[in-house]
């Protein structure tokens, strides 16, 4: 048997799955478990979806794998093109990946080689934010404020600085919900002045913050104020929309929420919404062309980019969510979900805030209201609700860490964007049901 731990459920034997279908898993005893996460926010169409299993099936049939360096491919073509076109034209030129957390330092990767092609040699520091997550890779981690999993490969990370998270629920000290983004775009100037602005290649941030935060969106007005700042000195905007991208938020790009483009942005997940495993850079032209002007083309890239059957599977994917309208599911739905989360856990004085933006919605836990203290990290008060859920059938995605690295509980639904409305009743109220009986227990 398989054994288990790095999502938080402990060592115990984990069951053997079988099947899916929509937003059902099914394991090889016969029990059925509704997918409230997406596992970590990845199913965008659910599982199973027949179309994407024969596009799939049919590239393979053809080919199943085109070295990227010797050949191109329609798949590859046609989902760069809905790509560029879907987030809007903002970007010209799509690196690819296997996962987010290539997705990721590919862009730490062409952000280097950008400045690099100037001749600007001296701009290789990054800046990333506290309480934040951007895979696993030892460049991704290095611009990770998560404590708890940075702490066994310290010594070997990238020097970054870090600057504080834009966290309107736990505010900074002497500062408003009102003066949030000011306050913060004034600490990220004065962190690129410490260090010197010809030494800052880029500042790497997620606009909704998934597992580090539990699900938290900027203050209105942040990502405007960074992207001035970061223009300000030259600095590339690198933006992580591997969770929260994709059409998670109501929108295909998170940003476009804010009314800003970064420079690079980083998607993955929902991509090919976990059929097969696919990340992508996307870069805009000011970045690219001294690149290609210099160099030729990126310098980064793996021997399975541009995976010619996971093109297959995103370009399906990305066709179902357009032609059946998912992205204006997720917007209007996703406001009436949330609210029948908050609702349903309403009745708890330990939920201290329930947040977030289409079908991806924070739960952080508290064990007084008022003072918002934390669960002590001893409890694993996330990791017991997840248990609870999990045993009662529903798949949702507990995290810790997020008040100070270590304590601090939350807990993230993400269900598929063609959820239906009673799928999505059976998820909050198994919700419910977990966090009652975990606090029963207490």
């Amino acid at each position: 048997m398989a054994r288990g731990g790095g999502s938080g459920f402990g060592l115990e034997d984990l069951p053997r799955i079988s099947h899916g279908k929509g937003s059902y898993l099914y394991d090889e005893a016969g029990k059925r478990y509704i997918d409230g996460s997406g596992g970590p926010a990845v199913f965008s169409v659910g599982h199973s979806h027949p179309e994407v299993n024969a596009a799939v099936a049919r590239q393979m049939d053809a080919v199943a794998y085109g070295y990227r360096y010797l050949f191109t491919s329609s798949a590859l073509e046609d989902l760069s093109e809905m790509m560029l076109r879907v987030s809007g034209n903002c970007f010209t030129d799509i690196v690819y990946g296997g996962d987010g957390s290539e997705a990721v330092e590919s862009a730490l990767k062409v952000a280097l080689q950008h400045f690099a092609a100037r001749g600007l040699m001296k701009k290789r520091r990054f800046i990333a934010r506290d309480r934040s997550w951007h895979g696993d890779t030892l460049g991704a981690l290095s611009i990770s404020g998560f404590a708890a999993r940075r702490r066994a490969f310290e010594g070997s990370l990238l020097d970054v600085a870090f600057v504080s998270a834009a966290n309107s629920y736990r505010l900074p000290d002497g500062c408003s919900a009102a003066s949030l983004a000011g306050f913060l775009a004034a600490e990220l100037e004065r962190t690129i002045l410490d260090l010197g602005p010809d030494t800052v290649a880029a500042f790497v941030f997620e606009p909704i913050v998934g597992a580090a935060g539990g699900v938290m969106p900027a203050p209105a007005g942040y990502a405007a104020a960074i992207r001035a700042v970061c223009g300000k000195y030259d600095v590339l905007l690198i933006a992580d929309e591997v969770m929260c991208g994709a059409g998670r938020s109501g929108t295909w790009r998170a940003l476009e929420h804010d009314g800003v483009v970064p420079d690079i942005m980083c998607v993955a997940k929902g991509l090919a919404g976990g059929y097969i495993p696919l990340g992508a850079t996307l870069v805009t032209a000011g970045v690219s062309a001294p690149i290609f002007s210099e160099h030729g083309a990126f310098m980064t890239g793996h021997t399975f980019s541009g995976h010619t059957a996971a093109c297959a599977a995103g370009l399906a994917v990305q066709r179902i969510i357009e032609r059946d309208q998912l992205l204006e599911r997720v917007r209007t739905a996703g406001a009436a979900f949330q609210e029948a989360v908050r609702d349903s856990l309403s009745k708890f004085d330990e939920v201290g805030d329930v947040r977030g933006r289409g079908f991806f919605i924070g739960i952080e836990f508290v064990q007084n209201r008022k003072t918002r203290a934390p669960f002590a990290q001893s409890r694993g008060f996330s990791y017991d609700v997840g248990r609870r859920a999990f045993a009662d059938g529903l798949i949702c995605y507990p995290c810790s860490g997020n008040v100070d690295g270590a304590a601090g509980d939350t807990i993230i639904l993400a269900p598929p964007y063609n959820a239906s409305d009673g799928e999505l009743e059976e998820i909050a109220s198994k919700l419910a049901r977990a966090v009652g009986a975990a606090l029963g227990a207490g």
